[in-house]
């Protein structure tokens, strides 16, 4: 499901509008509220890697990578990780 949200908001994407920018300025905002780490975490999870995949991109522990990812969850009142990756691609860490 999350790899078919990312290709959707790919598509998507075809030029700027005053829609998108908005979201992307809202997005951004609502970031500012992780540590770097959390937000690095956003970008292999919005690629569609599991947990495990996480911890493997970042050359971490599945453990520690699963405790960045809560601390996400629970910072930005989400309710899955496919919220987490709609936010990361509208904040533009991730294209």
């Amino acid at each position: 499901m999350t790899r078919r949200l990312i290709r959707r908001f790919r598509e998507d994407d075809d030029g700027p509008s005053a829609g998108r920018q908005r979201r992307r300025a809202e997005a951004r905002s609502r970031l500012e509220a992780l540590m770097e780490k959390e937000r690095e975490v956003l970008i292999p999870l919005s690629g569609g890697l599991s947990d495990t995949g996480v911890a493997a991109a970042l050359h971490v522990s599945e453990a520690t990578a699963k405790t960045h990812l809560s601390w996400v969850q629970s910072k930005l009142s989400l309710t899955n990780w496919a919220q987490a990756a709609t936010l990361a691609h509208h904040a533009g860490l991730v294209k």
